[in-house]
């Protein structure tokens, strides 16, 4: 495979995540725990997979590229795109971002594990995960975006997770 090729697979940054949470959502809190925190982590570690591999296509070609998808937003002569940037920066933050994020979802299964078990709600558990995919789906959003607008979107989106997620214990 072309080392330009690998560039392609950008948009997986923001669709593992997705998937993750996705599956976590609808049919996390039937299957249990230890599946809810299994697909959230595994989703996380292969966006940090695609983050290596995009670091290797960025060392055949420094210069890096934009990854479209496609129009987002026409109005007249001004076209905002669905697009990713990859360059050093970019990946630089998404291999830190998913790296502390994979680390995060590892420790997150055994200190929610304790929670469980003295509040007895599997529910919470997997809501947690839900939150956590969230935030590194939207995290990738906003480190990769070609576009302030883009960009805005995934800086909107980290504070509503920060607020969920330190508002998670909101009993307490």
């Amino acid at each position: 495979m072309d080392s330009t090729q690998l560039f392609n697979l950008v948009p997986w940054v923001v669709f593992l995540p997705l998937i993750g949470l996705g599956i976590n959502l609808l049919i996390g809190k039937k299957l249990g725990e230890v599946f809810a925190g299994t697909v959230a982590s595994l989703a996380t570690g292969l966006v940090f997979v695609v983050s290596i591999l995009l670091a290797v296509a960025l060392i055949g070609h420094p210069e890096g590229t934009t990854v479209v998808l496609g129009d987002w937003i026409t109005i007249g002569d001004l076209t905002t795109r669905w697009a990713f940037r990859v360059d050093t920066l970019s990946v630089v933050m998404m291999l830190t971002v998913n790296c502390v994020g994979l680390l995060i979802h590892i420790y997150s299964i055994g200190y929610m594990h304790d929670d469980v078990r003295h509040n007895g709600d599997t529910a919470r558990f997997t809501r947690f995960f839900v939150f956590l995919n969230f935030f590194i789906l939207v995290m990738m959003l906003l480190v990769s975006a070609d576009n302030f607008l883009m960009m805005f979107v995934g800086w909107e989106g980290v504070g509503l997770c920060s607020y969920l997620l330190i508002g998670f214990w909101f009993e307490k």
